[in-house]
């Protein structure tokens, strides 16, 4: 053998080709496990069992079955949000016969508490008023009372002697007069006299206005005026004030100061009502006029107005 030859290798045998690859022994603990094993072949027992581990027959510990893990591309929006979870909690509604009888009782509860507020804010004007308001107002209230406790009872005292005449038509023409008479009063159309007052506004420096004039007149009419005149103006329910100073009217009529009222009805209640704590004599004052109120059993209303023909109103009665 040439020394400079080298040897050739050891020929291999012949095997086919099928293109796959040679089969490995593995062993079932290193399937497993996946943990190498001792070159002897025999498997490495671990002096400590591994937490989760369980006893098996022969003393070995066997691990327990892994909990599955999440599916790959599994990630948190795949779970319901809290808002889902609260519309899911609270849609379709579910309402039991309890809820429903304490809501029941809530509605009506709701319901007297909001008619309660509406009655109490339709008295809050008076709970604001003085206390010598409250009293005016009180005593007011007392003579409109007694003025139609006195109306019913004539009233009354008309329907007995009509029941009790022997002549009821003539008895019945006589009431129409008298009721005439007083309609007639009222209106402005007829005389009138009786006891009164006599109230005198003086201006000086011609501050007064026509709504001051006006609310005499009105507290007038509430203690129980039945006839009113002004400066020779008689004063009806459709009379009118415009106007201030030297350029008062009433009803169209020009009249100057001192405006003289000449007032019929109860004197006892017609004073109180111009003199009570800022009343029309104390607002006059305030505007430097004066007012003077002067009792009388004895008030002559003369000023008449013209009797108007209604245009459309026609009476019911046959």
């Amino acid at each position: 053998m040439n020394p400079n030859e080298k040897p050739e290798p050891d020929e291999k045998p012949d095997t086919p080709d099928t293109g796959e690859k040679p089969e490995q022994d593995v062993k079932p603990e290193q399937a497993e496990t996946g943990e190498p094993r001792e070159a002897s072949g025999t498997p490495r027992l671990s002096k400590d069992p591994e937490p989760g581990a369980r006893p098996v027959e022969g003393g070995e510990t066997a691990p327990e079955a892994a909990v599955p893990a999440p599916a790959a591309g599994a990630g948190a929006g795949d779970a319901p949000s809290g808002r889902r979870r609260l519309a899911d909690a609270l849609w379709p509604p579910r309402v039991t016969r309890a809820q429903l009888v304490v809501a029941l009782l809530l509605f009506c509860l709701g319901f007297g508490l909001a008619i309660q507020v509406s009655s109490t804010s339709e008295s809050s004007a008076l709970r604001g008023a003085r206390q010598e308001d409250l009293v005016r107002i009180l005593d007011e209230l007392d003579d409109r009372t007694q003025r139609l406790e006195d109306e019913k009872a004539r009233l009354e005292k008309q329907r007995s002697e009509l029941e009790s005449s022997s002549d009821q038509a003539e008895e019945a023409r006589r009431q129409t007069q008298e009721k005439e008479r007083q309609l007639g009063i009222l209106a402005g159309t007829v005389a009138a006299e009786g006891p009164g007052i006599t109230l005198t506004v003086t201006d000086p420096v011609g501050a007064v206005e026509s709504d001051m004039l006006l609310d005499a007149i009105q507290e007038l009419r509430a203690a129980g005026a039945e006839a009113i005149q002004v400066d020779g103006v008689r004063v009806v329910a459709d009379s009118y004030f415009t106007g201030s100073g030297d350029d008062m009217r009433i009803d169209g009529t020009p009249v100057a100061a001192p405006y003289v009222f000449k007032v019929i009805g109860k004197p006892e209640d017609l004073e109180p009502a111009l003199n009570i704590p800022g009343g029309v004599v104390q607002t006059l004052e305030k505007e430097q006029a004066t007012a003077t109120v002067e009792r009388s059993t004895k008030i002559v209303v003369d000023a008449l107005r013209p009797a108007k023909r209604p245009d459309y109103a026609r009476s019911s009665s046959p």
